[in-house]
């Protein structure tokens, strides 16, 4: 019994000392390296983040900031032409349908630059070429108009296809500088021998900003290039009406043999009917 306090008595003081030991080897072992500390970059703001990224994730964010902004410009002048563009050729088309003649319409519209103006300087110049062979009139007019209603919905879908090409590349652009940023981080471990999460966290917070400006650049890139699809369909469905309106009345003449006449008489007949 007395070996055994003399052997408790031994053991306590070595117990207690392994008890200060462990946190402070814990401590050491969870305090950073200085030197590590002095290297880290001390601003993680999105634009300090981007100053202190490698040379090729920061032509990746430049790049995807590039196209963020040309996607804005690009909503702001198509949004402006596209709305004036169909507030015009639905006033048009409102125009066609209250004409009693084709000569009217023709008369209406003269002078005019817009879609309806052209559709019916075309039809009218057909009228004029096919003098003396109104047989298939209508299928020559109708073949004019369909080229100019394509002509048309070219001009109003023209820049929308880059929209279309950045919000498909941009997620994957941005993936690309998170890759190779991250592979920098970890070529970062290698040279500093060590796994301490310090030292890789800037390189990675510095690659995942690089996806988030990809995301940035395609989430509006893909809703305005849906958004401009619908309106331009609309567009060409206005256009589409505007021949009809068109067609419509060239057909009503040809049945009265309006342009059978000559065309000082088809205007005085116009008028008479007015």
């Amino acid at each position: 019994m007395t070996r055994i306090c003399d052997i408790t008595k031994l053991l306590w003081p070595l117990a207690a000392a392994a008890a200060l030991a462990l946190p402070v080897a814990a401590w050491a072992q969870a305090a950073p390296d200085p030197a590590i500390v002095v290297n880290l970059p001390h601003n993680l703001s999105p634009w300090g983040m981007f100053l202190a990224a490698d040379i090729v994730v920061k032509a990746v964010m430049a790049g995807l900031a590039f196209a963020s902004i040309l996607t804005w410009t690009i909503w702001l002048a198509k949004a402006i032409e596209l709305m004036s563009a169909r507030r015009i050729l639905r006033a048009a088309v409102v125009g066609l349908s209250q004409a009693h003649s084709f000569d009217e319409a023709a008369t209406a519209m003269q002078g005019r630059t817009d879609r309806v103006g052209i559709l019916v300087r075309a039809a009218d110049e057909e009228l004029q070429l096919s003098a003396g062979a109104l047989a298939d009139v209508k299928e020559r007019i109708d073949s004019r108009l369909q080229r100019i209603e394509a002509a048309g919905t070219r001009e109003m879908i023209r820049s929308t296809g880059i929209l279309a090409t950045i919000g498909a590349t941009a997620p994957f652009v941005g993936l690309f500088g998170t890759v190779w940023g991250i592979m920098n981080s970890f070529i970062g471990i290698s040279k500093q021998h060590t796994t301490n999460l310090a030292v890789v966290a800037p390189g990675i917070a510095e690659a995942l900003l690089a996806t988030a400006l990809g995301l940035v650049a395609a989430i509006p890139a893909v809703v305005m290039y849906n958004i401009f699809s619908r309106w331009v369909a609309g567009y060409r469905a206005l256009q589409a009406d505007a021949s009809a309106e068109i067609m419509r009345l060239i057909s009503r003449d040809l049945d009265r043999g309006v342009f059978e006449r000559r065309p000082a008489e088809r205007r005085r007949s116009a008028t008479a009917a007015e």
